[in-house]
């Protein structure tokens, strides 16, 4: 019992968080209008976080995340390289039991480039390296408007690609985190001594993200060509890839110091969401979007319960160092 809720709080208010949306956006149907209000909210949130992780961050250790050649080079290999290849043999074998459609979903789910501000709060959470974590997240981001579009083409014979998603990484992450640098010399050291004000939006963020994505898919009916099979085999190969992931990224990563290995882990195993569902749009015909995007949304929701986890897990044993 007492091993159980040391790392597993009761009442965890980040994994509450997003249970609790899943199922609010799965069985409250809503206006289309308030989807749209949630997503912006949810735009606002994560420009928050970020104007947060500016005002905290010195210069000095920016500058050292994004020269790290060897971690970022690490993390680079493990989205566009090693989970495409996972996820493409996943895919082949699971063909069969889950349809072509929910196939090429998980094949297109491991094109994808990693998460932003999932990656980053759960290195803040886990105590490892925030600075290098944004720079790895940053540059996974922006290479994939060019990559994830390339490696479709090749491995999905699809042409096209989306300029929206390099948009938003521009104006809702790359602009308020350049703000709070500018304004770090004045705030900083206020910020940096309320460390609850980065956490609880780190937390309010990521729930409000969870929440408009799932409200979003059911008010565009994308659940209903699930079935109880597909979702179960689906569910399995999901968390199969991110199992495969998480056990590479850790341990693929052990010679690096351990600040730095927790965002080996973080930002290696992860794929973004916010960047997938506009990409699916621009890439493939309407008709198909809907089951390719669900495995994108589903391994979401898994990724960021399963991580959350595993952060708290890391910041106890940091705190027990």
């Amino acid at each position: 019992m007492g091993v159980v809720s040391r790392y597993f709080p009761r009442f965890d208010p980040l994994i509450t968080g997003i249970i609790t949306a899943l199922f609010v956006g799965l069985l409250i149907p809503v206006s289309a209008g308030a989807v749209h209000f949630l997503s912006h909210a949810a735009d606002v949130g994560v420009a928050l976080v970020f104007l947060l992780y500016g005002m905290r961050l010195s210069t000095r250790e920016v500058l050292r995340g994004l020269t790290n050649i060897r971690l970022q080079g690490f993390i680079l290999a493990a989205t566009f390289l090693i989970f495409p290849l996972l996820s493409w043999g996943l895919s082949v074998l699971a063909e069969p039991l889950i349809g072509r459609d929910f196939a090429l979903g998980i094949l297109f789910l491991g094109l994808l480039p990693s998460t932003v501000q999932s990656s980053v709060t759960f290195v803040s959470i886990a105590r490892g390296d925030i600075a290098s974590a944004i720079a790895a997240a940053t540059v996974s981001n922006i290479a994939g408007m060019f990559i994830t579009p390339a490696l479709v083409v090749a491995f999905m014979d699809m042409s096209g690609a989306s300029t929206g998603g390099f948009s938003a990484v521009l104006t809702n992450l790359l602009l308020p985190f350049i703000i709070g640098q500018c304004l770090q010399p004045w705030f900083g050291d206020w910020i940096r001594a309320r460390r609850h004000l980065t956490r609880r939006s780190d937390t309010g963020a990521i729930i409000l993200v969870v929440l408009a994505a799932t409200l979003s898919a059911t008010a565009d009916g994308a659940w209903s060509v699930v079935t109880p099979l597909s979702l179960l085999v689906l569910v399995a190969v999901l968390v199969a890839l991110l199992s495969a992931m998480l056990a590479i990224t850790w341990f693929g990563a052990q010679r690096l110091p351990r600040e730095e290995r927790i965002v080996a882990l973080m930002c290696g195993s992860k794929k973004s969401l916010a960047t997938g569902l506009p990409m699916a749009k621009a890439l493939f015909p309407t008709n198909m979007v809907g089951t390719i995007g669900i495995p994108v949304i589903i391994f979401h929701q898994i990724q960021l319960v399963v991580c959350a986890a595993i952060a708290r897990i890391l910041a106890s044993a940091t705190e027990r160092d």
